[in-house]
């Protein structure tokens, strides 16, 4: 197990690697939407309204770059076409692959609910300007900055063992419990999708759940 200290050590010192984990079998494509809903210390941070039809769980690394790639190309008009209009409800969960990617998320968390989205909609982003950079502490502090961190803030913010410890009870819970083993993995009412779906192929999954 990572400590806090040691995470901090690795951010000081140089970019993290990401680990990518190989897809399930088929047979584990499923689980329990009422397991799904039980939400972590932190509590979900969720957009769309709570009745929608379909539910979008998505359990994501701040580092993974399939992952910005799914929140740069997919994302934009997933939340125009499903989750503006109140047809579709999502949540994104902490998956960190690596200390970064922790360190990334308790930022998110730090500042607000209402900050949530967009600051991890900032960090991946930039991503390849904070999470594969010589000094990556360094350049998500001065990222941060822009967003309203001080100094103070931001270093209170990773030295919390609190959420820390949080953030990565969410990760271990995936882990266990639904097999999640790469990012971005996505739990569709339930239903088990790794991978960075592109807009084509989740509305396949979803207009049918729909009645679409």
């Amino acid at each position: 197990m990572i400590t806090r200290r040691q995470t901090l050590q690795l951010l000081g010192t140089a970019a993290a690697t990401v680990y990518f984990g190989m897809s399930l079998p088929a047979l584990a494509q499923n689980v329990s939407v009422q397991d799904l809903a039980v939400q972590g210390p932190l509590g979900d941070i969720a957009l769309g309204p709570a009745d929608a039809k379909v539910t979008i769980i998505e359990y994501a690394s701040m580092t993974c770059s399939h992952c910005a790639h799914f929140h740069a190309t997919t994302w934009p008009e997933l939340k125009k076409r499903y989750i503006d209009t109140g047809k579709v409800r999502f949540v994104l969960r902490e998956f960190p692959l690596d200390p970064l990617a922790t360190a990334g998320f308790m930022l998110a968390r730090c500042d607000g609910n209402d900050k949530y989205y967009p600051i991890t909609d900032l960090l991946f982003d930039q991503q390849k300007n904070w999470a594969f950079v010589d000094k990556p502490l360094d350049a998500l502090r001065a990222m941060l900055k822009q967003a309203g961190f001080s100094q103070e803030k931001f270093d209170a913010c990773l030295k919390d063992q609190k959420l820390y410890d949080a953030v990565n009870a969410v990760k271990n819970r995936a882990m266990e419990q639904f097999k999640v083993d790469s990012t971005p993995t996505f739990f569709i009412n339930g239903q088990r999708h790794p991978g960075a779906l592109s807009i084509d192929e989740l509305e396949k999954i979803i207009k049918p759940l729909l009645g679409e």
